[in-house]
């Protein structure tokens, strides 16, 4: 995969093939360089044994096929940049996986269009509570379809596609806003303090 929004996607989809009602999306990113990448679920969690083996490639729950590649290409992506990944899971209590990148590494991945990603992740799971987060030093970017049901009204699927093209637009927005607020205190001769 060549952007993190396509690994965040297939952490995404596993969540939701394991039950999940409830997802919170958080990205954190500091001054420093550095991401966190936090996807936390209700779904029906893993038992210590699997877990201990869920980054394996030839462990997966799928029958249609005896590999299961996104969590272990995931682990390697922020490894290849000095980063993490960590698991924290437990039957009936849902997943949690946390995952850092060093941004400034050579062989970090882009982000890619995470307004596209969380878009069509609620077009494709209307049922799915989604919170989702991107927490710059520079200013935030967020949805919450909860939020969006409540003025909506329940009768109004979010996988409506003139809702689907509000939310991409309104989340590639509030993107476009972080980007250039991020361009315009890395621009050289610039000096500014973060408190």
């Amino acid at each position: 995969m060549k952007e993190l929004s396509l690994y965040i996607l297939d952490v995404v989809q596993n969540s939701i093939s394991a039950g999940a009602t409830r997802l919170e999306l958080t990205l954190t990113e500091d001054a420093r360089g550095w991401l966190t990448v936090v996807i936390a679920d209700n779904g029906c969690g893993m038992d210590p044994e699997f877990l201990s083996r869920v980054t394996d490639p030839f462990t997966t729950t799928r029958t249609t096929r005896k590999v299961g590649m996104g969590l272990a290409l995931y682990l390697l992506a922020a490894q290849q940049t000095g980063g993490t990944l960590h698991m924290d899971s437990a039957p009936g209590q849902g997943t949690t996986v946390t995952a850092t990148f060093d941004r400034s590494h050579l062989d970090c991945p882009p982000l890619g269009d995470l307004a596209g990603t969380v878009a069509l992740l609620i077009q494709g799971s209307p049922a799915l509570s989604l919170r989702y987060r991107h927490t710059t030093p520079w200013g935030e970017a967020e949805l919450s379809t909860e939020e969006l049901k409540a003025v909506l009204g329940e009768e109004i699927s979010l996988a409506e596609p003139e809702i689907f093209t509000w939310i991409q637009n309104n989340l590639s927005q509030q993107e476009a806003q972080l980007e250039g607020a991020a361009q315009s205190y890395e621009k050289p001769g610039r000096t500014q303090s973060h408190s």
